[in-house]
């Protein structure tokens, strides 16, 4: 599913590769290839880390440590972090004369909620193992699996769809302004445009992060609880009693 209109850049046998998409994989490739020299920097000298980019790593890093324990922070820091570079790279791509942001395609968003799904319990099924965590969906009671399972679809239905609308209805705002104005306003647009991809880039991240700490939380609980019945007296007793 594309959003208005996306343009197919190369098509073979009833194949398509529509703008969107790739566009999202040169994004993700930039992203790689420049996650991959600020690295061997790092390795080679930390000192020769560009300023605005250890800026930014910073923030970053102090906004997931704010959310989660201390011992998870390495673990999920660079999956937060890569989200939030792309979206706003994503988000900010549709500045470009004749280009459009890749995250005004429903497919896009939908892609990237999936990956925040599968991520969020990959994290949890880590941390606490797959019969402890996914135990958890069975409490308090059996009955309520359903009312879980529809919850964690319509979370993650509500992730992709709150970034595709803003984003659709920005891009929208804009060619209607420009109509309208014609090019009388164009940098208060332009602005505009920033802080709202700023500001998508950063609400889908800690939403993100949001949910994967809860399930680290839900983790943490379920282990501490069959740590605890294992360590009971009555669980010594009976393995005296086996003795």
């Amino acid at each position: 599913m594309n959003g208005m209109g996306s343009s197919i850049w190369w098509q073979w046998h009833g194949l398509a590769l529509h703008e969107s998409a790739g566009l999202s994989m040169l994004i993700t490739l930039v992203i790689g290839l420049f996650g991959w020299s600020l690295s061997s920097r790092l390795r080679g000298s930390p000192s020769r880390l560009p300023p605005l980019a250890e800026a930014l790593y910073q923030l970053m890093h102090d906004a997931v440590a704010e959310v989660l324990p201390p011992k998870y922070t390495a673990a999920v820091f660079p999956f937060i972090a890569t989200l939030w570079v792309y979206i706003l790279v994503a988000n900010l791509i549709g500045l470009v004369p004749g280009l459009s942001s890749p995250t005004r395609d429903l497919s896009i968003t939908s892609a990237l909620a999936v990956l925040v799904f599968v991520a969020v319990h990959g994290y949890g099924i880590h941390a606490a193992g797959w019969r402890l965590y996914l135990s958890h969906y069975l409490k308090p009671s059996p009955i309520l699996l359903p009312f879980h399972l529809i919850s964690e679809v319509t979370r993650t239905l509500a992730l992709a769809i709150r970034l595709f609308g803003n984003m659709m209805s920005l891009e929208m705002a804009a060619v209607l302004v420009l109509l309208v104005a014609g090019l009388l306003v164009p940098i208060p647009l332009l602005l505009l445009h920033v802080v709202e991809a700023l500001v998508q880039a950063y609400i889908f991240g800690m939403l993100a992060l949001i949910y994967i700490a809860s399930a680290l939380e839900v983790a943490d609980q379920h282990t501490a609880m069959a740590q605890a019945i294992d360590a009971s007296p009555s669980s010594s007793d009976q393995e005296s009693s086996h003795e």
